[in-house]
């Protein structure tokens, strides 16, 4: 006999369980003791999808990327040829974590092609304060690479909202292909916002 729902998810994650109460899916009460949130679904295939996201969520969201990154630079010096190594393990660690966050799919194409995908640093690299924002996911946008390019060019951004907004620079030819006007709007969390402003202070050409 097939199994019938409703089925319950409890999620120890904090950070995982926030972003699925942001992203709409559906919160149940109680959850296990020393979980942060509890969530219902009607089917076997909506539990799937969520134990699928909690789990992404947990392994993208910090602090493991940092932790990753922290024991896999331990034993490198201050030499310029480790300081390359550092950040060449840094940002594919990065692209990883970006990969299971985002599903690895562009949000605004749905391209999953890995190699047309691109791991976008919101504040770049080498402008981030501390390890810790330089492998957080909320400053990353999984894009893929027309996208990636205009952005890190400052030739789009993004508003609170999600939705994209294009340079007065940016060509008419690539606003057409690049499909601004109808773009879905990214899915963004505060810390995506915060990030966001920053970009569009000081890396969006606003003339």
């Amino acid at each position: 006999m097939a199994a019938v729902g409703p089925f319950f998810l409890s999620v120890q994650h904090a950070g995982a369980a926030r972003e699925m109460i942001g992203r709409g899916f559906d919160q149940a009460a109680p959850c296990a003791k020393g979980h942060s949130a509890a969530f219902a679904f009607a089917d076997l295939e909506q539990l799937y999808v969520g134990v699928s996201r909690a789990y992404r969520l947990s392994m993208s969201l910090p602090t493991l990327p940092l932790e990753r990154f922290q024991q896999e630079t331990a034993g490198l010096g201050e030499t310029e040829a480790e300081a390359v190594t550092r950040v060449r393990i840094g940002q594919n660690i990065f692209r990883d974590a970006l990969m299971e966050y985002w599903n690895g799919t562009c949000a605004l194409t749905g391209i999953t092609d890995r190699e047309l995908i691109r791991a976008s640093h919101i504040i770049p690299w080498a402008e981030c304060s501390s390890d810790a924002q330089r492998l957080d996911v909320h400053n990353g946008l999984l894009l893929s690479s027309l996208w990636d390019a205009a952005f890190d060019a400052g030739l789009i951004s993004f508003g609170d909202d999600g939705k994209p907004i294009a340079s007065p620079a940016l060509s008419d030819v690539a606003v057409e292909e690049l499909s601004i006007f109808t773009a879905p709007p990214l899915a963004l969390t505060p810390a995506h916002r915060e990030n966001l402003a920053w970009h569009r202070l000081h890396r969006w050409i606003a003339d």
